[in-house]
């Protein structure tokens, strides 16, 4: 379900009144913990955290005129989801995430290369997602994604 809100405001205000809540603390967990120099904004439909121009000018590979993704998070049909590039292009933080998430849930881990699907909204880990953010800097994430993706 994307979203046509040009502001993170705008996105949430237009959340069903069951997800609001959800969404809101876990826009609010990102804030908090994640690393200086990655920005909010709008992109692709839902909440994105990105680098911006302004530190990585390059911007994403396949449309440079996009700031380069790190994150998103989005209020799916069934489910939130938290897009995390870090976790599909890092080994070791994909390994230390899935190795994580039983101490942190009762439910099984639902999750794709990048995506995390949280389809019980009260059992969504926020201490872990917390963790999670503050593992990877913006210039960590530059590095990994020019050596590992941008020169696929």
């Amino acid at each position: 379900m994307q979203s046509k809100a040009t502001t993170p405001s705008e996105y949430l205000a237009g959340l069903p009144e069951d997800r609001k809540p959800a969404m809101e603390k876990l826009r609010n967990i990102i804030l908090d913990n994640l690393p200086k120099g990655f920005k909010e904004e709008m992109g692709y439909g839902m909440l994105g955290y990105v680098v911006p121009h302004s530190l990585y000018p390059d911007g994403y590979h396949c449309k440079p005129e996009t700031p380069l993704p790190f994150l998103n998070i989005a209020s799916q049909k069934n489910f939130i989801a938290l897009y995390h590039m870090g976790i599909y292009a890092n080994k070791e933080l994909y390994d230390w995430f899935v190795t994580e998430y039983p101490k942190h849930c009762k439910y099984k881990l639902d999750m794709g290369k990048s995506c995390i699907r949280f389809k019980k909204i009260e059992a969504i880990p926020y201490d872990l997602i917390a963790e999670l953010l503050s593992k990877m800097t913006a210039e960590q994430w530059i590095d990994i994604y020019e050596a590992q993706i941008k020169s696929k």
